[in-house]
């Protein structure tokens, strides 16, 4: 038997940790909360949660903070929880890479839903690109398709190695500049779309192009016979 998911809650209202507390672990889940922001990203750097439910209006860090410092060592799923509805805070959390939204005041079994949801999107990725024909050797900086070798520069690579995590998954340019430029440079969207031109075009030559561009919101990857095994 697998060993319950791990979901930390970063809550400074003792009352709604306690609630969400309860109604994880009686849903299988095993809980860890935090009161506050301070020591929230070291926390999950040493213990690995497999899901965060972070609210965004925290004493010591604020939410969205910890999810950009998050964002630069761990793919986990992150909801952000907030009583704050204004737009600009929905996008720019999900620019900073939060995986979903739940608003003040929720229903404590609709995070419930959330968190399955959040792990389950999370699990299934890694399951459909162990069936991909992409091979990435992070050491020697070497990619192959279908046994192929790939000339790659080190951005393509970076994002070949992000796309091909998730399948499926919506990554925004944004998030995918920051992937493939470690020094955190200013560089233009029309940057990252050239790269994943030309990336597409090496993916193309040797005989597939699996990246698909989602209009005004960044790029996926997909697979059609991951699924039809």
């Amino acid at each position: 038997m697998s060993a319950p998911a791990h979901v930390l809650i970063v809550e400074d209202e003792a009352k709604i940790a306690a609630v969400l507390r309860d109604y994880l672990g009686a849903a299988g889940y095993r809980v860890s909360t935090l009161g506050a922001g301070s020591g929230a990203v070291e926390w999950i750097r040493e213990h690995q949660p497999d899901a965060v439910l972070l609210d965004v209006m925290l004493p010591g860090e604020n939410g969205l903070s910890i999810c950009l410092a998050v964002r630069t060592f761990s793919s986990v799923p992150i909801l952000m929880v907030t009583a704050r509805v204004e737009e600009i805070d929905r996008l720019l959390g999900l620019e900073l890479g939060a995986d979903d939204y739940i608003c003040k005041p929720f229903s404590p079994r609709e995070v419930v839903a959330r968190v399955k949801v959040a792990l389950r999107r999370a699990g299934a990725p890694r399951d459909r690109a162990a069936c991909t024909p992409i091979e990435l050797d992070q050491d020697r900086f070497e990619a192959r398709i279908d046994g192929r070798g790939l000339a790659l520069t080190p951005v393509e690579f970076r994002l070949l190695g992000v796309l091909a995590a998730q399948p499926g998954r919506v990554y925004s340019r944004q998030q995918l500049m920051d992937a493939a430029y470690r020094d955190h440079r200013v560089v233009s969207d029309r940057t990252v779309d050239s790269h994943i031109k030309n990336l597409r075009r090496k993916l193309a030559q040797a005989g597939c192009d699996p990246i698909a561009s989602v209009y005004g919101v960044g790029y996926r990857l997909e697979w059609p016979e991951a699924d039809a095994d």
